[in-house]
């Protein structure tokens, strides 16, 4: 029986990445079975569902043909536990020797998530690893760049084995397609350095510009078009330019109603092949504040048969 991953996580199908992940690190915290009251299969099931829904593609693929995958024989190629990796070592009290769980939005470093069940960071049970602290930092991005992601150069402060170099370097971030105001990118391994330990990381927060044409729902965009009255009562063809500076011909159908949504399949935000948003145009219907006689007599012809 397909697994419904967006309930095991408590989420929506429409949710976001970010608040998809905010949800599995809540039930981490929650169920992790070092932890006292976790709960081991819990904390599995939840692993499970953040592995897919937390990855565009596998997301996409699970839309369509579930948990058991386009072929029937899941996601995981048939290995044990998630991805190939056996829990069963934290319940040996062995470390975590710096594995990562691959989220599709970049690793996660499991001592980040659980390090507060232990009282900072480290392992489980072994010897206290030193980590350097993390640097917290934003970036501007246009609407543009936050939908078809960017490349951004950073000055980032050099720090070492807790002292500010008072000096900053300079590093080069890849931001992914699609990233949404106010999600927070981890850049691991260039946060503080440590000479006998750890980096810590750089977590950026992204702030997105506005657009003055369009905003985005999801996946989707939204915008809104001023339409004349006489294009809306006859039919006609608008041409918009879409955030990629592109045009597109658009249909006006004739007897148009004040306030009707069009909708423009695929012309959305991508994510991927199979994962792709729609753009969404609110007509507005735009009644001239004064007529020519010649136009008022027209109208007055239309009033007489009932229109």
């Amino acid at each position: 029986m397909s697994k419904d991953y967006y309930k095991i996580l408590g989420v929506e199908k429409n949710a976001s990445q970010d608040e998809i992940k905010k949800a599995f690190h809540k039930i981490a915290h929650q169920h992790h079975p070092d932890k006292a009251g976790g709960n081991e299969a819990k904390f599995k099931e939840a692993n499970e569902a953040y592995q897919i829904l937390g990855n565009a593609e596998k997301r996409s693929q699970y839309d369509q043909f579930g948990s058991a995958g386009p072929g029937g024989g899941g996601f995981n190629g048939g290995q044990g536990g998630f991805g190939g990796f056996d829990f069963s070592q934290f319940r040996q009290g062995q470390g975590n020797g710096g594995f990562r769980f691959d989220f599709g939005d970049g690793q996660v470093d499991l001592d980040d998530i659980l390090g507060s069940f232990f009282g900072g960071q480290g392992g489980f049970g072994g010897g206290r690893i030193r980590r350097g602290r993390d640097v917290r930092l934003s970036v501007k991005l246009s609407f543009k760049d936050s939908i078809f992601g960017v490349e951004k150069t950073l000055s980032v402060p050099d720090l070492r084995d807790g002292k500010d170099l008072n000096k900053n370097k300079e590093i080069t971030v890849n931001i992914p397609v699609g990233i949404e105001h106010g999600q927070t990118l981890r850049v691991e391994g260039y946060g503080e350095q440590m000479t006998n330990g750890r980096p810590g990381n750089i977590l950026l927060t992204i702030v997105v510009e506005q657009h003055k044409v369009f905003h985005r729902e999801g996946l989707n965009l939204v915008m809104d078009l001023d339409v004349k009255l006489t294009d809306a009562i006859l039919g006609a063809h608008y041409e918009i330019v879409l955030v990629d500076d592109t045009k597109l011909q658009v249909k006006i159908p004739e007897g148009l109603a004040s306030g009707q949504i069009l909708r423009v399949k695929g012309k959305g935000i991508s994510m991927g092949a199979f994962n792709k948003g729609d753009l969404y145009i609110r007509t507005k219907i735009l009644v001239p504040n004064k007529l020519s006689k010649t136009a008022k007599k027209a109208i007055e012809e239309l009033k007489k048969e009932g229109l």
